[in-house]
């Protein structure tokens, strides 16, 4: 966007209960609604990391990915800090809780598609306190990965069928 663009007012398209398109000059681009963000969790158990897998409308297929949610969309959490909804997110996605968590900061999702940002959020010393799989309505499904064999087990994953989110860069590194 030039600074021609960024000067201009930014008028709303179309809003849902969770998105609002928006346009600011010659760009389109959408943002959450009510001032919701993400929380995004690296789960790490010593030498294992624990990810999810579950069905992404958008594109199609599941995805495999950290687990993560929604911070302050629910009634009466409008001011939930990200570490409160990460604890919440980790046992309903999982089944995991972390007894330590370290706040990765704030990075940007699609800056070029969304305004939407999340904080990442790195959790260890992990217990399995449930089964995981998400709340009603979500089918997730919960993967122990040992961190030498990620590479390969994201290939396997891709060879069948399926996305892999690109937050797992964070964890291959330059191994690709």
């Amino acid at each position: 966007m030039s600074v021609k663009d960024a000067i201009l007012p930014e008028e709303v398209m179309w809003s849902g209960k969770w998105i609002t398109a928006k346009r600011r000059g010659r760009w389109e681009y959408v943002s959450r609604t009510r001032g919701i963000r993400a929380a995004v969790i690296l789960p790490i158990d010593g030498d294992s990391v624990i990810l999810v897998e579950q069905y992404r409308v958008p594109h199609g297929r599941r995805v495999l990915e950290l687990p993560a949610g929604l911070i302050g969309d629910e009634v009466g959490k409008e001011g939930e800090d990200p570490v409160t909804a990460a604890k919440r997110e980790l046992v309903e996605e999982t089944g995991y809780f972390a007894a330590e968590w370290e706040d990765c900061g704030t990075f940007l999702s699609s800056p070029g598609m969304t305004s939407e940002s999340f904080t990442l959020l790195k959790a260890t010393d992990l217990t399995k306190v449930g089964d995981g799989g998400g709340t009603e309505g979500e089918d997730i499904t919960v993967h122990r990965i040992a961190l030498a064999d990620l590479p390969r087990s994201v290939e396997h994953f891709r060879k069948g069928g399926v996305a892999i989110d690109v937050r797992l860069l964070i964890l291959l590194g330059v191994s690709l």
